[in-house]
């Protein structure tokens, strides 16, 4: 059965995350199975890169399926997305790949972006797609705390209680911070970059830089957190609408051309 790998990009709001749950809860997962079910009958199971919760969004998500028979690349990215409609989920690119091929697997690192947005005015074209909140943050405080979450580490404390990975050590590459400055307020972006991350990691790496930017705790405080591996230690965990998966790196990108 020919292999071809999805560049997917989705807004999470109207969606109880990526994975396929019980019948009637809508999914993103769901819903591409389902358009690729009227092209290829029968069942369908996709594997993506990462389970992004309820609300979060994806410009750079990938899956791969398994089809009956071989598909021209650009008229399935064609015929997926025909199908897709109206669903706010679009397939962005479309590649036939090796049978040894996995999206989770395969992947060498995952990229996210977080958006929190500071202003008084609630927001009206990015409703659901920020964080927003109301005061101030101190840009070089944040980006002194996140210097404590890089490299390796335990990430215990950053932890879901529900999380499933067999171990809290992960390998943070980059925790970047840049601000932007509006008319009407300022907008922090935050890009974390690793392997993999652990359920709820960057929404509560997040939550707790806001902490450090409003001024509540200092940056030194991170890593007495970090240190304490413990989930009480850790600063609150932020809302999912500001999270993006936006890319995931493998050893040789199925979509260059």
């Amino acid at each position: 059965m020919p292999r071809y790998a999805l560049k997917i990009e989705y807004d999470g709001q109207p969606f109880n995350g990526w994975q396929r749950q019980a019948e009637g809860q809508p999914t993103v997962q769901a819903a591409i199975e389902a358009a690729l079910a009227r092209l290829d009958p029968g069942p369908h199971t996709i594997a993506a890169a990462g389970r992004t919760d309820a609300g979060v969004h994806a410009t750079g998500q990938v899956a791969h399926c398994d089809l009956s028979r071989p598909w021209d690349p650009f008229r399935l990215l064609g015929a997926i997305n025909a199908h897709l409609r109206p669903a706010p989920v679009s397939v962005v690119a479309c590649a036939e790949v090796p049978e040894a091929f996995h999206a989770r697997f395969s992947a060498m690192e995952r990229r996210y972006l977080f958006r929190l947005v500071s202003r008084r005015a609630p927001v009206t074209h990015d409703r659901g797609l920020v964080w927003q909140i109301g005061h101030d943050l101190d840009l070089s405080a944040m980006q002194a705390g996140a210097q404590h979450l890089l490299g390796p580490h335990d990430f215990t404390t950053f932890r879901s209680s529900m999380c499933q990975a067999a171990s809290p050590l992960k390998t943070l590459d980059e925790a970047k911070i840049e601000e932007i400055a509006y008319p009407e307020g300022r907008e922090y972006r935050f890009h974390f970059r690793a392997r993999s991350f652990l359920h709820n990691q960057v929404r509560s790496m997040v939550g707790t830089l806001e902490r450090v930017g409003a001024g509540a705790w200092p940056p030194g405080r991170i890593a007495e957190a970090m240190a304490a591996r413990d989930r009480a230690a850790c600063g609150p965990v932020c809302p999912p609408q500001g999270l993006y998966l936006t890319g995931v790196g493998y050893p040789a990108d199925p979509f260059a051309r």
